[in-house]
């Protein structure tokens, strides 16, 4: 997957969770991501993390330590 689409997609996310009440705004982005993003697509996130994360929302780099790391390929 496109690190633009990533960027994109992880960017709504963190803009629902921005508009929540209290302060569990990263645990949930970071909920969501775990739950719902296939390991390609986190493997690709976190990649892009280490990179800098160019492009993310603040809430999503807060987000980024409490992602699974998903194993690697074999």
């Amino acid at each position: 997957m496109q690190p633009d689409r990533l960027i994109r997609m992880a960017n709504q996310i963190a803009t629902f969770f921005a508009t929540q009440p209290g302060d569990a705004g990263a645990e949930g982005v970071a909920a969501h991501l775990n739950a719902y993003w296939d390991p390609r697509m986190r493997r690709a996130f976190l990649g892009h993390v280490a990179a800098g994360g160019a492009g993310l929302d603040p809430l999503v780099l807060a987000a980024a330590p409490l992602v699974r790391r998903p194993a690697e390929a074999a």
